[in-house]
């Protein structure tokens, strides 16, 4: 090789550079071909940015599928902790971003059949949390580990949530998950009829009853995990309005809940939910921390509900919270970090 064609080689940009530019250009059969001549799909640039995000920039529905297909995962992250839905949303391209989330939707569900049929004998989803001490400090409740349990920014959406399941005067309502009573204050001002509340926690539960929650005209206290009390919940039913917010659960815990308070049990007894004009609604954390993990997530939630005859409206509500260091200062994991908030309301399928 002449010392010419040294230099020029050295010059040539690599077949992965190459295909990270011709994702970045929205080039989706130039990028094919890329590949086929044996470019690395997986390849990632010095910010970690993967073909996937450079794909969504350019905004082209094609280049953003194809890379999907070849393997490159949804939620991919770059060195920034940004997804390639920020790169999407941010250059206005919503077919790219419903393109991930779409993929999004697949996937989880493709993971969800996978683990069907796996057997856990592990703990109860929260039992560390429950067996460990909490301390409220100024305007946040945190666990052992400083993870934020709930902080008082959340109060104007509590507001909402609790005049959303409330919408009018002598409701009986239940709450599971007391933390900080924020939107059981809020419910104290919506002159109800019966307000249920279950809390697992200890040290929350003793400071319930410290604050005299047990003394509160309407007010009964379920101490223990709702898995445990459904039957004593029961009794107390059906419910007008419904709220849930709990801690160190997860996914499957919400749908196990979902599943106990809209199904009839033995066959007979009615919902805990009132049929027809009960209105449910719940802490929508979900994917918090990523809009497209959490608009992934609630389109999932969503049909979950619905095979239960659940209807599901997201109403857009804005924090209005500035999420910076200052926030979240103090605590170990930011659980939110989207500008807008998808509120629930769900309802019984009208026939």
């Amino acid at each position: 090789m002449s010392d010419i064609d040294k230099e020029q080689e050295s010059t040539t940009p690599s077949k992965e550079a190459q295909l990270l530019a011709a994702c970045y250009e929205g080039d989706h059969k130039k990028v094919k071909g890329l590949v086929k001549q044996g470019a690395e799909i997986f390849v990632t640039d010095g910010t970690g940015r993967t073909a996937l995000h450079f794909a969504a920039a350019s905004g082209d529905v094609e280049t953003v599928r194809f890379v999907l297909e070849s393997g490159v995962p949804w939620n991919s992250l770059d060195v920034g902790n940004y997804t390639a839905g920020d790169y999407a949303e941010n250059d206005g391209h919503a077919d790219a971003y419903n393109e991930l989330v779409q993929a999004g939707i697949r996937a989880e569900l493709v993971l969800r059949m996978l683990n069907a049929d796996s057997v856990s004998n592990e703990k109860a989803a929260n039992e560390d949390y429950l067996s460990q001490p909490v301390e409220y400090s100024g305007n946040k409740l945190v666990d052992a580990e400083k993870n934020g349990v709930m902080m008082s920014w959340e109060a104007p959406l509590m507001e909402l949530h609790a005049q959303a399941i409330c919408p009018s005067a002598g409701s009986t309502v239940l709450n599971v998950g007391f933390g900080m009573g924020i939107i059981d204050s809020a419910l104290q001002k919506l002159n109800l009829k019966k307000h249920v509340i279950v809390e697992a926690h200890p040290d929350v539960y003793n400071h319930m009853r410290e604050a005299g929650w047990h003394l509160k005209p309407s007010v009964h206290i379920i101490f223990g995990r709702w898995q445990d009390k459904l039957d004593e919940i029961q009794s107390h039913g059906p419910y007008d309005g419904i709220f849930f917010d709990t801690f160190g659960e997860f996914y499957k815990d919400l749908d196990d809940f979902h599943r106990a308070i809209f199904s009839t049990r033995d066959g007979e007894q009615v919902p805990i939910l009132n049929k027809p004009n009960g209105i449910y609604s719940f802490f929508n954390g979900l994917g918090g921390d990523h809009k497209l993990f959490h608009d992934v997530y609630c389109h999932i939630a969503r049909a979950d509900l619905l095979k239960l005859g659940i209807t599901t409206e997201y109403v857009q509500a804005s924090s209005d919270i500035v999420m910076d260091e200052e926030t979240w200062k103090g605590v170990k994991r930011p659980y939110w970090m989207i500008k807008s908030y998808n509120l629930p309301i769900c309802k019984w399928q009208l026939n």
